[in-house]
């Protein structure tokens, strides 16, 4: 295993993967998009807290927190015109206007980054995510022209992979450094990364 990072900065190498689900339920990845711009991405841990419970006057029973996912917020440069035609459900007309349509329904996409280490970069793939619309604005131009970035929540929840002869698992997302799987953090970009596990895998 790759020696662990001390501190991580920075962030690139966002794509997305537009998510397609047959009648059973299973998930299938698109090809992933690349998303240029990314400033920051900040998700908090949603579920609820470990619950204690009391007997014999101590703690005598720590129930463990839900694991719901990560709800937060991911700032761009600009959102690009395919996630909004990808995700958002905008539409493009035939005289190249595109538009917000109001009864389009977004779709689910898995979302992967790549963050910088003192010894090396982390690859991140988030299974199974939905965006808001970004707010509409712009000001304007002082002294400098300073660049005015785009912000819209994201929500991962758990993604469900059938496992052949166990129950099925829920997986909120995966990380990959190159020292440990040369394989999959090459093809990080290139495919969604999936989980591999038997139906003998240890929890």
């Amino acid at each position: 295993m790759a020696e662990t990072n001390k501190v991580k900065f920075g962030i690139k190498s966002c794509y997305y993967s537009v998510i397609t689900r047959d009648e059973n339920g299973n998930i299938t990845y698109g090809t992933p998009v690349a998303f240029p711009g990314a400033v920051s991405l900040s998700l908090d841990a949603q579920g609820g807290e470990p619950e204690p419970f009391y007997a014999d006057d101590i703690i005598y029973y720590q129930s463990p927190g839900a694991n719901s996912g990560y709800s937060g917020t991911f700032t761009v440069a600009r959102i690009i015109d395919a996630f909004h035609k990808d995700v958002l459900g905008y539409v493009e007309d035939d005289n190249g206007l595109l538009l917000e349509d109001a009864d389009a329904m977004s779709k689910e996409f898995a979302l992967m980054v790549q963050f910088s280490g003192d010894r090396h970069n982390t690859r991140h793939v988030l299974y199974n995510c939905t965006a808001s619309r970004a707010s509409f604005g712009s000001s304007t131009i002082e002294d400098v022209a300073t660049p005015q970035t785009e912000e819209f929540t994201i929500t991962a929840i758990p993604a469900t992979f059938k496992i052949e002869g166990s129950e099925d698992r829920h997986i909120v997302k995966a990380k990959c450094v190159q020292e440990d799987s040369a394989t999959q953090y090459n093809a990080w970009f290139t495919a969604v990364q999936t989980p591999s596990l038997s139906g003998g895998v240890s929890a």
